[in-house]
């Protein structure tokens, strides 16, 4: 990260945001406070419910702050209009509605709208930022396929294709790897961190795939009820266990030592023998069957994997919970 104010993209001062609702305000979010990076992926994590929509709302300029300040490249939010944003701000949400006939080509073409006009014909510049968006996400060979005939992770490259050929200072996307599989959800998050980083862009992911935001993110912002914004390196929070506070209760944990969250409901006493690697999974696939404690050591061997517990020898776990289950 190489934060500064040459390339503070985005700056959220004391926010205060809510609604109108049956003649009153219902206030959502309070005392907001955040910097956006170009060049930075960002991740806003939060449970449902907590705001993110409303503050995604806020920066479209769809909704206007109730006290504060939404500060775009030094320049108030609330003092650029509706047109100037569509030129500045690119968005794709989780569940964009398109013509299934439309073709990839066209899709992406849709991105210089703001800079055509609803006429939409293309200019020389226009087509080479639609290329440009093209060649990025590497969909040349989908180019003539349409909509309706390509994958979940085929789209939302297009769609991202789409934003960036826009080419706003800002590219904000709505949880882009929903029902997308895990590779797929990989790959479309590097690609976003990519575009960050070689077109200084700053983007920000509204996501609940925490683990792939932890491989991809360079920052993340938690949002959590009744608590002000947390900012942060991910590995910074890990390591501080600030993560811990997008989880609803103690019984679940962040775990910086594997990676993952993991279930804390009970204490195992399980004595594992052998390489860490492997004793952490042979612990899980135990803890996970509802074995918690055991009166003898477990040995744990490599290259060939194979357990010994009370000198029998087991080749797969699978094995081995079969005959402490029945023992």
């Amino acid at each position: 990260m190489t934060n500064s104010k040459s390339n503070l993209a985005l700056q959220g001062k004391s926010l205060h945001l809510g609604y109108l609702h049956q003649g009153s305000k219902k206030e959502i979010l309070t005392n907001l406070n955040f910097e956006l990076y170009s060049g930075e992926l960002t991740c806003l994590l939060g449970p449902n419910g907590v705001g993110k929509s409303t503050l995604i709302k806020a920066i479209l300029g769809q909704i206007h702050p109730w006290k504060g300040e939404l500060i775009l490249q030094g320049s108030p939010i609330s003092d650029i209009s509706l047109e100037q944003l569509a030129l500045r701000l690119a968005v794709v949400l989780t569940e964009p509605v398109f013509p299934g006939n439309m073709t990839v080509e066209q899709l992406v073409a849709l991105g210089r709208t703001p800079h055509t006009g609803w006429s939409g014909r293309l200019s020389e510049k226009d087509r080479e930022a639609v290329e440009n968006a093209i060649s990025r996400t590497k969909i040349g060979y989908l180019r003539k396929e349409r909509l309706s005939e390509i994958s979940d992770g085929q789209r939302q490259k297009a769609m991202i294709a789409r934003a960036i050929a826009q080419n706003g200072e800002l590219i904000i996307l709505d949880e882009p790897t929903a029902h997308l599989d895990l590779v797929n959800r990989l790959e479309i998050m590097q690609l976003l961190r990519e575009i960050a980083i070689q077109e200084q862009k700053a983007i920000l992911v509204v996501t609940h795939d925490l683990e792939i935001a932890v491989e991809t993110a360079d920052r993340f912002w938690l949002m959590t009820c009744s608590n002000p914004l947390i900012s942060g390196c991910p590995e910074d929070l890990i390591i501080s266990g600030k993560i811990n506070q997008l989880l609803p209760s103690k019984k679940y944990q962040y775990s910086p030592q594997s990676g993952r969250l993991e279930v804390q409901d009970k204490v195992s006493e399980l004595s594992i023998q052998g390489p860490a690697h492997l004793a952490y999974w042979v612990r899980k696939a135990l803890e996970k069957a509802g074995i918690f404690k055991l009166e003898t050591k477990i040995q744990v061997k490599e290259n060939p994997f194979q357990l010994e517990v009370n000198s029998k020898i087991f080749a797969s776990l699978e094995e081995l919970i079969q005959f402490l289950k029945s023992a």
